[in-house]
């Protein structure tokens, strides 16, 4: 009997493992085609407004392709734009991993490039470059770490909703910043638009060798992979994951779940205010309310387009970047706004949303016909 029954499992193991391993691939291809799905509808549903309005579905796209990637000028206009949703996306997906949805890192990067602003301009005169500039950088990390993470502490030990509550202080983040632009530390010598005074051209940060991209795409880069490290072949990132999973089961371990959401939340807000330092030192070179652009909220779209993947999230900032890399030619070749290209985004984004209800319905991809 013994025989039998071993000979019967030795027979089945290698029908199971084949069917766990085509569930793999099916989910991964599933990851992969519905969100591709949802951006094709939203392109359809666009161009349907597009003629509406009289205007070329075609020529949008022609121009949509050619002012983000079709020439070395708007590669590197995109690559430009794309760093910063590289680090705003980032501060989605960390949190995502522990089951949160961190919707306000808008405010850790204003903030962030606030307070790298706010704390080299009365060292503009006097000290070195290679003081001045780690200096912005602990600034905005810090204060982006702590802008989040009190976030995290809310959401463990107030039970406060983190949506609403990374929103709210959002809008905490952008009043801070215009009181002080606006009153104390304004430049008395830029009456047309409120700024505080510049951060020193020594303090900029510099473009990449023959290039006009500056550094912060390397640093997002790097970030990007060491954070899909962190979360994938590490203790803590498998922490995270089973505390996403199920919280209950997390504190039936004994792990540290009030700890795990609020370094998560840290770290994300972290990504969040390098990327305003970045937007100050290599952008605007003081602060302003042009930090407040919205890429904290296209951020957003990225992580859910690339699944809460920081691997994946650095094509899809490159693919959202030159769509918004776009939208100036769009503006003077077809008289539309240059604010069109938001709309498109918009739509992508309800439609992903709309999109999640599809997945593990299909049985091509492994799916039961209900559910995930």
């Amino acid at each position: 009997m013994a025989v039998t029954s071993d000979t019967k499992l030795a027979a089945e193991a290698p029908a199971l493992t084949g069917g766990d391993w085509l569930r793999r691939i099916g989910r991964s291809v599933e990851a992969v085609f519905i969100p591709a799905m949802a951006i094709v509808a939203s392109a359809l549903l666009f161009s349907l407004l597009l003629i509406i309005l009289g205007k070329s579905p075609q020529e949008f796209y022609e121009l949509l392709w050619r002012g983000g990637f079709g020439t070395s000028f708007s590669w590197q206009n995109t690559l430009v734009r794309a760093t910063p949703l590289i680090f705003t996306a980032l501060c989605v997906a960390v949190p995502a991993r522990l089951g949160m949805v961190i919707i306000g890192g808008e405010g850790a990067f204003v903030l962030g490039g606030f307070c790298a602003a706010a704390i080299a301009v009365p060292l503009v005169d006097w000290a070195s470059p290679w003081i001045v500039m780690p200096l912005m950088i602990v600034a905005a990390v810090v204060s982006g770490a702590v802008w989040i993470g009190f976030v995290g502490v809310l959401r463990y030990y107030r039970g406060v909703n983190e949506t609403i509550a990374s929103l709210l202080m959002y809008y905490i983040a952008v009043s801070i910043m215009n009181f002080f632009v606006e009153g104390p530390l304004r430049d008395l010598t830029n009456p047309n638009k409120p700024s505080t005074k510049p951060i020193g051209d020594a303090n900029m940060v510099g473009d990449i060798p023959g290039t006009e991209v500056h550094w912060g795409l390397i640093v997002g880069i790097v970030l990007a992979i060491a954070l899909w490290v962190l979360m994938n072949r590490t203790k803590f990132g498998f922490a995270a994951r089973i505390t996403g999973g199920n919280i209950r089961a997390a504190r039936a371990q004994g792990l540290p779940v009030g700890r795990l959401i609020v370094i998560s939340c840290a770290i994300a807000g972290a990504c969040a205010g390098l990327a305003g330092y970045f937007e100050v030192a290599a952008i605007q070179g003081r602060a302003n309310a042009s930090i407040a652009a919205g890429y904290g909220f296209t951020g957003i779209l990225v992580a859910f387009l690339a699944k809460q993947n920081p691997l994946a999230i650095i094509p899809v900032s490159i693919f959202l970047g030159g769509i918004a890399a776009a939208g100036g030619l769009i503006q003077r070749r077809m008289g539309m706004p240059d604010a069109t290209v938001q709309v498109l985004q918009g739509l992508m984004f309800v439609l992903l949303l709309v999109s999640e209800t599809f997945y593990g319905r299909f049985r091509i991809f492994g799916g039961k016909g209900g559910g995930r």
